[in-house]
């Protein structure tokens, strides 16, 4: 969401974990396999950093947590290591199964961009500068006498 904020600027992990008051060294994970799914591009050197690498409305929450979520199992019973003894007579495996498919179902109706709708509120709270943008003007400049 910083990132889409911030548009086509760089941002720095640094910058981004102080505003968010979390673990740089967390956030370095992160920022590394977004990297290397391709959601993000990250510039090397002294005054490099990182910005989305597609539009914010492209990018599809529930692919974005399919792909960066290893492991989808909510109980054991959904891994190839199920020791549960209930698994032939149990009946909550379907039922979880069928909430996780809900749950992606959700996140598949969203993109980035939905979650930026307050964009000026959250830049806010993040203490971000929006960056401006100049629009040409429809009506046609004063004739000058």
């Amino acid at each position: 969401m910083y990132l889409s904020l911030k548009e086509n600027e760089l941002s720095t992990i640094s910058e981004i974990a102080e505003r968010y008051a979390i673990s740089r060294n967390h956030l370095m994970k992160v920022v590394y396999e977004l990297g290397r799914l391709g959601y993000v591009e990250t510039v090397r050197g002294k005054h490099g950093g990182m910005r989305l690498r597609h539009s914010p409305a492209s990018i599809n929450l529930g692919e974005v947590v399919r792909r960066t979520e290893n492991d989808m199992a909510l109980v054991e019973c959904f891994s190839s290591q199920n020791y549960c003894r209930l698994t032939p007579s149990c009946v909550l495996h379907g039922v979880l199964r069928e909430a996780l498919q809900a749950f992606l179902a959700v996140l598949d109706r969203y993109s980035l961009a939905d979650l930026l709708e307050p964009k000026q509120k959250l830049a806010n709270l993040l203490a971000i500068e929006i960056p401006v943008r100049v629009t040409s003007s429809t009506t046609p400049p004063p004739k000058r006498a």
